[in-house]
């Protein structure tokens, strides 16, 4: 018995940096076995990028990847990665200038008092509006900012670290998964498919709330089992000492001081600033980190801190993201070798062939599985409709489905293995800011992932059957 717990906590207390290097190792393997080839692509002057040419991928000559090219991949991850590092950089020293005022704290043990009591009311308000900012505003990597606050409230009200990840991710999969206006999937998927941009939202919008609704479920069961009984949490030794830096005695802390006041009002303007930025002028990461810098640097000064303290936080907050910003590089690494090798059209074309001979009906999960699958290897929303879409627009012609049904697998199979794939920075920077470890993670992830599954078939499988269109 002592043996078998050992095994478990070695497995557990593995960093979660190793399990990429793991990674990067087989693709390294891969790029040897894989046989290489290439689609021809053309520039499409409209969209501003290069699709697949369908019917013309051919064999090429193999380019493996070899020991120094692993060596110098993280560093090219890394500078591929250089706009959401920089903005997890910006997003860790603004927090901590704001930490540094004492208004963080003193706001979170307010929300605590609040809701002492029903705090499981905490879980859907929170999840809805995450939810919303995912399907109208493509919000993913922005989440990151808000994880440690949504882990402090968690930890205080009693839940644990998987109840917070779930909040933000279970949202995340609604919200790509119905999304009714991303640019960054179905805007550009569409495009492709010759669709008119953003149509057919009626059945993306009753489809987000399902997700929704049932990744509420599940993280609110779990919560509240916690809630009864902390040890039975997968994650309760870890939480231990997550709680010495998160939880919050809210009966301890005094109420908040006008200067915290201003503080909040200032993180409050932010977000509010951030919305309408996204949705009124298309703000991406550059602007939204501009604006969190501002914030910051505003809401030391509104706060009391001096210039150097100001700067000192800063810094700290920016030093406890390194280990992510390392683990954004290196999932940026495995794409850049795969792509290198000439191993990834190889294996969309191998993954589209599988679904030649299916009957009509389930040929749209077909394409869902396909997209699911290549994802793992492309988790890149925009990305990944460049290379599929071009060749599932036609498929769906042949066989008589309508391109928006293959835009909706599209949509949701490069949506959930986001979410718990080896290969997505988000999650893992996640994984890390609240110290739970990529199995358990999985483990626990898995059954809402195969829910999420079962309502993709069935929401495809209507499309199929409907007509879903205009074509």
């Amino acid at each position: 018995m002592s043996k078998v717990k050992k095994e478990k906590k070695t497995l557990e207390g593995i960093n979660p940096m190793i399990f990429l290097v793991v990674v990067m190792v087989l693709v390294v393997i891969a790029s040897y076995i894989v046989p290489a080839g290439s689609f021809d692509r053309e520039y499409v002057e409209a969209m501003d990028r290069e699709i697949v040419v369908p019917g013309s991928f051919h064999y090429t000559e193999k380019s493996p990847v070899g020991l120094f090219d692993l060596m110098k991949s993280l560093t090219l991850g890394i500078q591929n990665a250089s706009y959401i590092i920089a903005f997890l950089l910006i997003i860790g020293g603004m927090f901590a200038i704001m930490d540094g005022t004492g208004a963080i704290n003193a706001g979170l043990a307010n929300v605590v008092r609040a809701t002492r009591g029903r705090e499981i009311v905490m879980i859907p308000v929170v999840m809805t509006v995450f939810g919303l900012m995912s399907c109208f505003c493509a919000n993913f990597e922005e989440f990151l900012a808000f994880v440690p606050l949504v882990l402090a409230v968690c930890l205080s009200m009693g839940f644990d670290s998987l109840t917070a990840l779930g909040i933000v991710f279970g949202a995340v999969a609604a919200g790509y998964g119905g999304a009714a206006t991303n640019a960054f999937t179905v805007g550009v998927a569409q495009s492709i498919a010759g669709l008119p941009t953003f149509s057919g939202m009626g059945l993306r919008l009753v489809l987000f709330a399902v997700i929704l609704v049932v990744s509420m479920a599940y993280v609110m069961i779990h919560a509240k089992r916690v809630k009864r009984d902390p040890q039975s949490s997968p994650c309760y030794q870890a939480d231990l000492l997550n709680a010495k830096k998160y939880v919050l005695d809210a009966d301890s802390i005094p109420a908040l001081t006008g200067r915290q006041k201003l503080v909040l009002v200032v993180l409050l303007l932010a977000i509010l600033w951030t919305v309408y930025g996204v949705l009124k002028y298309g703000f991406y990461i550059d602007e939204l980190a501009a604006i969190f810098l501002t914030a910051g640097v505003v809401a030391g000064l509104v706060g009391g801190s001096n210039p150097s303290k100001i700067c000192d936080d800063f810094l700290k907050g920016a030093a406890n993201m390194l280990a992510p910003c390392m683990m954004i590089g290196m999932a940026n690494a495995v794409v850049l070798m795969m792509t290198d090798a000439q191993i990834i059209d190889t294996i969309i074309y191998a993954l589209s062939n599988l679904l030649v001979g299916l009957p009509t009906a389930l040929l749209a999960s077909g394409m869902f599985v396909v997209q699911t699958l290549f994802n793992l290897a492309v988790p890149s929303g925009s990305g990944q409709a460049a290379i599929t879409m071009p060749l599932m627009a036609p498929l769906a012609d042949m066989v008589g489905l309508t391109r928006q049904t293959a835009v909706l697998a599209f949509q949701l199979g490069s949506t959930f293995t986001d979410l718990i794939g080896p290969t997505s920075g988000e999650v893992l920077v996640a994984l890390a800011m609240c110290g739970v470890s990529y199995p358990k993670w999985v483990k626990w992830l898995l059954p809402l992932f195969l829910l999420w599954c079962v309502v993709a078939f069935g929401f495809l499988t209507f499309a199929s059957l409907t007509g879903y269109g205009p074509f």
